[in-house]
C-alpha cells in the first residue's frame, strides 16, 4: 500500500500553510500544542491523502478544520463534503469550526474538541 500520510510532494505546501496560519488558526494550535488536551499530540498541516488538514492526531485519528468564508460557497461546502467522505473511509472524524467561532468563542471550541477525546491516561 503506498504511504497516504504527509506525502512528500505536499511538503513544501504544508511548510507554506504552517507559516502562513489563519488568527483562528494560531489561537486554537496555542491550546493544541504539546499536548494541552488530554495528553492527545496533534500536528498541524497533516496531509492524508491529496488532502492537507489543519489539525490531525494520530493517535485517535481526529481531524480538525477552521473554515473561512471560501468554506461557505457551493462550491467549498462540496470539496469539504468531499474531503469528508474521503477521511471516512480512512476512519477519521472530522470536527469543523468557522474563524469566527474559534476567535469568538475559543474556550467553547477547546470544550467541544475534549468532549471528542478519550480521558487522559493515569499513570
Amino acid at each position: 500500500m503506498s504511504e497516504i500520510h504527509n506525502k512528500i510532494e505536499l511538503k513544501q505546501f504544508r511548510k507554506q500553510l504552517r507559516n502562513s496560519m489563519t488568527k483562528a488558526e494560531v489561537l486554537l494550535w496555542i491550546n493544541l500544542k504539546n499536548g494541552k488536551l488530554n495528553e492527545h499530540k496533534f500536528r498541524r498541516q497533516h496531509s492524508v491523502g491529496n488532502y492537507i488538514l489543519d489539525f490531525y492526531c494520530p493517535q485517535i485519528n481526529l481531524a480538525l478544520e477552521i473554515d473561512g468564508s471560501q468554506h461557505y460557497s457551493d462550491e467549498g461546502k462540496e470539496k469539504d463534503l468531499e474531503r469528508e467522505n474521503f477521511l471516512k473511509t480512512l476512519n477519521i472524524k472530522v470536527l469543523r469550526y468557522s474563524n469566527f467561532e474559534v476567535l469568538s468563542n475559543i474556550d467553547g471550541v477547546i470544550e467541544d474538541i475534549r468532549k471528542n477525546l478519550p480521558p487522559p491516561t493515569t499513570s
